[in-house]
This record gives structure tokens, C-alpha cells and sequence, in this order.
């Protein structure tokens, strides 16, 4: 399932050199060509910016509410 900018999704392994774990939530903030990579900025519960990273499809999932 391709994801859109904007779209909420979820972390679905650790990343420990970046401070993240699965379940994680993040923003995707930019689309690479037809989903192959997706740019998602994860946020601390302060707001501040905890990482900006370039993921492929098989790292996070959509949201669900």
C-alpha cells in the first residue's frame, strides 16, 4: 500500500542509532518515485524533531485509528 505526504505511519523495527523503536509514529514528509522510499519525520513529545530518515516500504505501515 503506498503511502501519501502528509500520512501518518508507524515504525515496524527498531532503530536504535536513531533513538527509535518499533511503534513509533512518524510523519511522512516526502514520497520517493511510486512509494519505492518514503522520508518520515519522527517528533518527541515536546515537538522538538527526533530523526528524519529515509525509509523503504518494508520500515513502516500505515497508521491505523
Amino acid at each position: 500500500m503506498m503511502m501519501c505526504e502528509l500520512d501518518r505511519v508507524v515504525l515496524v523495527q527498531d532503530l536504535p542509532g536513531h533513538g527509535l523503536e518499533a511503534g513509533d509514529v512518524g510523519t511522512v514528509v516526502h514520497v520517493y518515485g511510486e512509494g519505492e522510499g518514503y522520508e518520515v519525520e519522527f517528533v518527541g513529545g515536546e515537538g522538538e524533531t527526533v530523526a528524519v530518515i529515509t525509509l523503504g516500504p518494508e520500515d513502516i505501515r500505515p497508521m491505523r485509528f
